[in-house]
């Protein structure tokens, strides 16, 4: 259970909350609240109770937002693999990614990255994923979405790490791939 003060005297220069999914509700809007911060976050495949109230913040999902600065855009979901509500087959999430990759492809041409921060829920295919299990496989499209729009860093959780020899950071093409899970602090 999370402690209100160790939450503030731990974590109390960091800006905004960033969640890749999987995680509740009350639990996002408990550490938002306790340090009074923004949130943006990706829906996983376990986040079906989000449907009505969000957890306090902005769901990123085929979306770009900025802050401080900084730009996100978010893609929500894994791997279909039981016609949960949250899962895409590689075909749905091609075309999630294809939403997302002329502005991206814009930035890019003008910044040299085409967002700061991807947040997804699934890593790429073969970075952190689990290709034994396939519901823990990620998307190979990623990998298209990396090459080709270049974001500064590329972070997702759905893979758990609790084995500190996991690797945790990959840098594929110029992005560093964070698997964030189960927490991360990010200076950008």
């Amino acid at each position: 259970m999370l402690n209100a003060d160790h939450l503030r005297q731990t974590y109390s220069d960091v800006d905004l909350l960033v969640s890749c999914g999987d995680m509740r509700v009350s639990y996002l809007d408990f550490i938002g609240t306790v340090l009074n911060l923004p949130l943006f976050f990706v829906r996983g495949n376990h986040d079906t109770r989000y449907e009505g109230p969000n957890p306090g913040g902005d769901d990123l999902h085929l979306r770009f937002k900025r802050f401080g600065g900084v730009s996100f855009a978010g893609l929500e979901g894994s791997i279909r693999y039981n016609r949960g509500a949250v899962q895409y087959t590689e075909g749905d999430m091609l075309l999630n990614v294809l939403r997302l990759l002329p502005r991206m492809l814009v930035v890019r041409s003008l910044q040299g990255h085409g967002v700061d921060v991807m947040v997804a829920h699934s890593p790429p295919r073969d970075i952190h994923d689990i290709p034994d299990d396939y519901a823990h496989r990620g998307f190979r499209v990623f990998r298209y979405l990396i090459y080709w729009g270049r974001p500064r860093y590329f972070i997702h959780g759905h893979v758990d790490t609790w084995d500190n020899r996991k690797t945790r950071k990959t840098v594929f093409h110029q992005t560093t791939v964070l698997n964030i899970n189960p927490y991360m602090v990010l200076d950008l």
